[in-house]
């Protein structure tokens, strides 16, 4: 027969006795191993610890503790947590269940007590308050949700992106978060969350209470019941909007890097093929072509000095026209400060170049008593714009020349890619010229506004080149583009082709009058005009049926996106390739798209 204290010592959980005083009669090996050694029966009292705290860590005397006050009070003390230390210095948390044993006449003879170890739950307490204090204080979204997506926790991490409180979103389902267009996405996930299935790490979209689409990199985990069956997810989203939108910043320098080099071989080839062409023998063209290409690398070194953000217009004299020498009394400068744009910068130096050239090889600087006064000025009336005048005085008669060169042409050229003009008047003892260059408030587009105009997406197949057909005889075509170089060249290779030019249009104002306006047979457009860009025109040119091709040196990721599969003239480009694509879009049956968008499609 099983005795009662066999009945204790079996007992996996700590349990001793004492009698009326409070000496221990009885302790169980579970009670030894809580203690960590073992008490002296019939000696010790009140409890077999080495010594006693409360939880907040002062000492609790034995003769205070919950078994004393037990038999003291004569009732069961029960709730109460304490620490038992070892001799080894450990300390062990645990709750006491004292219970006073009185004999029929109702007097204490002695009492149990039962110890409970709670150390692994006060772990379990401070492992849950820590993961607590890390959900609440993540930066990132951490909700759960049950199995049909109705959300169960919020924490402030998910408030901070999405704009939402916990109060507004507790008991709502998830969609609200997600995209109309991707809520089959959310069905997806569910389904696999209901088969158990695992959810690898993706990025995907949400929409902020404001209505922000923000980028997210999100994970899915499961969560199980007791029996292990999957009851919900737990979903935590982390805000990647700045690293998308610096991917975009990198892809936009990228093209832009692209665009520019592309942009300045076309200049250069342009360069050479009007200063050929000018030319009056093979000396003359390599003077002519070195001196302009030294002219557009000098701008350039002044505007990387600058970090692409434009140039001063007393440096591009410095550079053209003084060529770096301060002490030529000659020449007498004046002018406030003047920072230029990156693009009007460089065609302000060749313009000067031109004129400075002409002024060493014939002018006032060719001769020693020759003058030359310049100076400059902001003006405001109904928009700015800069006024820059040439004066020369050479001292002796000059005549004027009997028809106008490749400098003067390139001078006006280039001024009106702008919206400005040059006049150059020859007088007995000299050459005046004026310079008008608009200059607009934002000359420069905004990193924002151009992320939003080259959204990536899929690329079409490139244009087919084909030979020079006949079918261009007579055909009127429309030229859009800044770079006045560009069109120069563009103008000289459609009308040896026997094409009639109509333009060419460097800014959108002069773009849009002429598709109102004139009658054409295709156009060739530039992607970008002077920073802006060209969705409008593209739709007019649409809407008029007339073919046309994109004439960049950006990729197709930088056309207009109701546009991604019009014909592209890429720069730097030949003859064949331009008279080719000509050829396709006056076939269009050749394999060029023709675009026929609602107005409502087209990207403003």
């Amino acid at each position: 027969m099983i005795t009662n204290p066999d009945l204790l010592e079996a007992l996996p959980i700590a349990v001793y006795t004492t009698d009326a005083e409070g000496h221990i009669t009885f302790f169980n090996q579970a009670a030894a191993d809580l203690w960590g050694h073992r008490p002296e029966l019939g000696t010790d009292q009140w409890c077999g610890s080495w010594r006693l705290y409360w939880p907040d860590g002062r000492p609790l005397p034995h003769d205070e503790c919950p078994m004393a006050v037990a038999l003291k009070e004569g009732r069961p003390v029960h709730g109460i947590e304490a620490v038992a230390e070892r001799p080894d210095g450990t300390r062990v948390p645990f709750l006491p269940y004292p219970t006073p044993l009185k004999d029929a006449s109702g007097r204490v003879i002695g009492a149990v007590n039962m110890l409970l170890d709670i150390a692994e739950r006060k772990h379990a307490e401070i492992e849950l308050a820590r993961l607590a204090a890390i959900v609440t204080s993540s930066n990132d979204a951490i909700i759960s949700k049950t199995l049909d997506g109705r959300i169960t926790s919020w924490n402030m991490g998910a408030t901070r992106i999405f704009g939402y409180q916990a109060s507004e979103m507790i008991g709502q389902s998830i969609t609200r978060l997600i995209p109309l267009e991707l809520h089959a996405e959310e069905e997806q996930i569910l389904a696999k969350l209901k088969r158990g299935e695992h959810i690898d790490h993706y990025e995907t979209v949400r929409v902020g209470k404001d209505g922000r689409r923000i980028d997210i990199s999100l994970t899915v985990s499961p969560l199980r019941d007791k029996s292990g069956k999957v009851v919900g997810a737990s979903k935590v989203a982390r805000d990647i909007t700045e690293r998308k939108q610096s991917e975009k910043l990198q892809r936009l320098l990228t093209e832009e890097l692209n665009h520019r080099v592309k942009n300045t071989l076309a200049t250069v080839q342009a360069i050479a093929n009007q200063s050929l062409r000018h030319a009056k023998s093979a000396e003359d063209f390599v003077s002519s072509f070195t001196g302009r290409v030294q002219a557009l690398a000098k701008a350039h070194a002044l505007l990387t000095q600058h970090k692409l953000q434009g140039a001063e217009v007393m440096e591009l004299v410095r550079e053209q026209v003084l060529l770096g020498v301060t002490d030529d009394d000659r020449i007498a400068c004046s002018g406030p400060l003047i920072l230029l744009d990156t693009q009007p910068a460089l065609h302000l130096a060749l313009v000067l170049h031109e004129l400075a050239t002409n002024a060493r090889k014939y002018g006032a600087l060719s001769v020693p008593n020759g003058k030359l006064s310049l100076s400059w000025e902001m003006q405001t009336n109904g928009g700015r714009s800069l006024h820059l005048w040439w004066n020369e005085s050479s001292g002796s008669k000059i005549s004027a020349p009997s028809a106008h060169g490749f400098g003067t042409t390139l001078i006006k050229q280039t001024l009106r890619a702008h919206g400005g003009e040059a006049s150059i008047h020859y007088f007995a003892d000299g050459v005046r010229c004026e310079v008008i260059l608009p200059l607009p408030d934002d000359a420069r587009p905004s990193v924002g506004a151009y992320l939003a105009a080259t959204e990536p997406g899929n690329a079409p197949a490139v244009l087919q080149q084909r030979p020079h057909q006949p079918i261009l005889n007579g055909k009127r075509i429309l030229v859009i583009e800044d770079e006045p170089l560009v069109s120069m060249e563009l103008e000289a290779s459609l009308s040896e082709a026997s094409c009639e030019v109509v333009g060419p249009a460097g800014t959108l104002a002069s773009a849009r009058l002429l598709i109102a306006q004139e009658h054409c047979d295709a156009a060739l457009l530039d992607v970008n005009l002077a920073g802006q860009v060209v969705d409008e025109l593209a739709a007019a040119l649409t809407q008029k049926n007339i073919p046309f091709a994109f004439v960049t040196g950006y990729g197709r990721e930088a056309l207009p996106q109701a546009f991604r599969e019009a014909a592209v003239l890429r720069k730097p480009y030949g003859q064949e390739q331009l008279l080719s694509t000509i050829g396709q879009l006056l076939q269009p049956a050749a394999g060029v798209v023709q675009l026929r968008q609602k107005a409502g499609e087209l990207r403003r």
